[in-house]
């Protein structure tokens, strides 16, 4: 068993839990860019393609959307990760671009570490042939502005690092699920992502995602089509949840102490007693007419714990009571992929489009969704 030391969080920052929002959809992120097997994609070069806007070709695409304090936003898409240190105004590319690391490579199963601010993770695939970029685990510790690799893909496993998922007893404890290992897939690294050992045999053959709890070292919850399931040191040993019907295929918080949501199958629940039991607050109807069908991931505000958002394939919902009922947002068109609230202003939520990768902002005040597209 992982010895695990109990360390002063004092200075912990809610904000950050934003970047769990992303991790619970990946199975349909890597089924969408062609296959979960990097070796695979080798056998296919893409040619040069005429940039849209400044995030490149029309072909790119978002896998996850991270808005953090200071108006920072961090964009990881199939040709690199774009940073904006103002609100969206300008960005910069920041991975992924001619003559930068994982340079020919696609972002995606970008998360940052509960316990500081600056430290993020994000994994790696092959977007074109050749490519000089090595696949694997990266990590930042400067809030995105620089990356390193941690671990080559390869060391681990011969398929896919299915996602990565910070821990919560340091900022260098970090977690990966290996799909082709199945229910012993789930590895845990304390240094960052250079090394990793293993952790116990979860209750289900796949899982799509992992939450660990805030301000609760060892307290993980697992999650996918089979249910939830709990841990209460490290991954070591695992209890199915009860009161879950069906899969789940999100899970968020806003921080130490505060609800946990989930979204799955039969609707939304949500958990009052830091992940102990979750109760269905909105169950899912089967009417055509009814536009609140099925929701993707849960975003939920880190200051304001009852104001979540959500979105379907051609709408964005808000709802103000803890998930319980859902109003639309003023309909934007595109191919909507990922939703990320202003930390500090539960009114104030992003917006990613796909195929060509752009960027919404919609404030509640103006009722308006204003663009912060880079041009070409």
């Amino acid at each position: 068993m992982v010895h695990r030391m109990k360390h002063n969080i004092a200075s912990y920052i809610t904000q950050t839990f934003v970047t769990y929002c992303v991790i619970g959809l990946l199975a349909l992120v890597l089924a969408s860019c062609g296959s979960t097997d990097p070796a695979s994609s080798t056998t296919a070069t893409i040619p040069t393609q005429v940039p849209v806007n400044g995030f490149g070709p029309s072909t790119n695409h978002v896998h996850s959307l991270l808005a953090l304090p200071g108006h920072i936003l961090l964009l990881a898409a199939h040709y690199g990760t774009f940073r904006s240190a103002d609100g969206g105004a300008t960005w910069q590319q920041v991975s992924g671009g001619s003559h930068q690391l994982m340079q020919g490579l696609m972002d995606y199963s970008l998360v940052g570490s509960p316990l500081d601010s600056q430290r993020f993770y994000m994994l790696t695939q092959v977007a074109v042939n050749p490519h000089p970029g090595t696949l694997g685990l990266y990590t930042s510790a400067d809030q995105g502005r620089s990356w390193k690799l941690a671990i080559p893909t390869a060391n681990l496993t011969s398929g896919t690092i299915f996602f990565v998922a910070a821990g919560n007893d340091t900022p260098q404890e970090v977690y990966v699920y290996l799909q082709s290992l199945g229910a012993l897939g789930l590895k845990v690294s304390l240094d960052a992502g250079q090394h990793f050992s293993s952790t116990g045999t979860l209750p289900f053959g796949l899982i799509l995602g992992m939450l660990a709890i805030p301000d609760a070292p060892g307290h993980l919850l697992a999650y996918g089509s089979d249910g939830m399931a709990s841990s209460n040191d490290g991954g070591i040993h695992w209890q199915v949840m009860r009161g879950i019907t069906g899969g789940i295929f999100s899970l968020t918080t806003a921080g130490p102490h505060k609800s946990i949501y989930a979204s799955g199958d039969s609707g939304v629940y949500v958990s009052n007693d830091e992940g102990a039991t979750f109760t269905l607050v909105h169950t899912l109807t089967k009417k055509e007419d009814n536009p609140q069908a099925a929701y993707g991931t849960l975003t939920v505000s880190p200051t304001e714990q009852d104001v979540l958002y959500s979105k379907t394939g051609t709408a964005v919902y808000r709802s103000s009571d803890g998930g319980r009922t859902w109003q639309a947002l003023p309909h934007i068109s595109g191919n909507l992929t990922s939703v990320a609230i202003d930390p500090l202003n539960a009114s104030q939520v992003y917006l990613s489009l796909s195929y060509p990768t752009e960027v919404y902002r919609f404030n509640k005040s103006s009722g308006m969704w204003s663009s912060l597209t880079p041009k070409a």
